[in-house]
């Protein structure tokens, strides 16, 4: 899709992502950045995937995990308000999902494939979204949100994650 979600597709929560992704292209960037994950990840060794910056902070592997939770989430919501779903669709609790989830126990590698599969359903998922269809609107954690708006917030959020594990873990 070739134009920018404007503000009102999406909830102010979500615009510090929207503004991380300058591109018109959104495809185009999933795809890029799908690439730099896959290299950045694919450096980080199950020892190194412990660390964590600070007490109480999440480990890479749950990082990682977090980013990998919100494709899918992200991605649910982009295919149910494409397909016209007219009931409002669940928020999630990230730290809840963390703290139940196994990824302490789960390698980088298998995080990061699983990531990567999921980014490239969701890449061939909005390449088959007819062009009218991006503009559909829906509601996702009691809020509007268009499905132009959700490929960005995908987009966004990572790079949120990859600047974060840069900036405090070092990677």
């Amino acid at each position: 899709m070739k134009r920018r979600p404007v503000a009102g597709e999406y909830g102010r929560f979500y615009a510090g992502y929207v503004d991380l992704v300058p591109e018109e292209d959104i495809l185009a960037a999933m795809i890029a950045q799908s690439v730099e994950t896959e290299r950045i990840l694919g450096a980080i060794g199950d020892e190194r995937a412990a660390f964590r910056y600070a007490p109480g902070k999440w480990s890479i592997r749950e990082v990682v995990g977090h980013v990998g939770d919100s494709e899918r989430v992200f991605g649910y919501r982009a295919m149910c308000i494409a397909r016209g779903e007219t009931n409002s669709l669940p928020g999630f609790d990230e730290k809840e999902y963390v703290r139940s989830a196994p990824f302490e126990s789960c390698s980088m590698k298998d995080l990061t494939d699983a990531l990567l599969l999921m980014r490239r359903a969701n890449i061939l998922l909005f390449r088959s979204i007819a062009p009218q269809t991006w503009d559909n609107v829906g509601e996702a954690n009691e809020t509007a949100v268009t499905v132009r708006a959700l490929a960005y917030i995908l987009v966004g959020h990572e790079r949120h994650h990859l600047r974060v594990l840069r900036e405090r873990y070092g990677v």
